[in-house]
């Protein structure tokens, strides 16, 4: 994936909007390494207030667990970033807000924090609509720490889309 430029993300988002829009849903976001940068691309759009509930970030596991719900176990066997993780923190999100749809991030964007088995650039998405399933897929994103927060809030807007 190329990184995408502002002007993408943008496109992104406000197609993302139409689509809730015309649905009457509502988003809720749910950032870890994006830090709530997906937040701030959909309420760039004006007329979001029409389709955005709210944006969590929760960055540390403290605030993982106290904002989204996610298990102090689950962070202990699994770490932040896993599948596991993100689907507590997308099904957190939805039990928090008033949204209909959700979606979630965790990963590392680097230039540290990495490891043998999670290298930076190793980002969890996971998305869920209320009383669904949720639908959690893991990325390897390459590029620098902007590099990799910008796919990642691209990835996760086309993935809501597609939701």
């Amino acid at each position: 994936m190329s990184v995408p430029t502002d002007e993408e993300l943008r496109v992104l988002a406000h197609r993302l909007g139409e689509r809730l829009r015309q649905g009457r849903d509502h988003l809720v976001t749910a950032e870890s390494c994006t830090g709530g940068w997906i937040a701030k691309c959909v309420t760039d759009i004006a007329g979001s207030s029409d389709w955005f509930d709210c944006g969590l970030a929760a960055y540390s596991y403290e605030a993982k667990q106290a904002l989204l719900g996610v298990r102090p176990q689950t962070l202990e066997t699994h770490g932040a970033v896993s599948r596991e993780t993100v689907i507590e923190m997308v099904s957190g999100a939805l039990v928090s807000s008033g949204a209909s749809v959700a979606v979630a991030v965790t990963g590392i964007a680097g230039p540290g924090g990495g490891s043998a088995d999670k290298p930076v650039g190793t980002v969890w998405i996971g998305w869920k609509r209320r009383g669904g399933y949720a639908r959690a897929e893991v990325f390897q994103f390459s590029g620098d720490r902007d590099a990799v927060r910008r796919q990642t809030v691209a990835t996760a807007l086309d993935g809501l889309e597609r939701l």
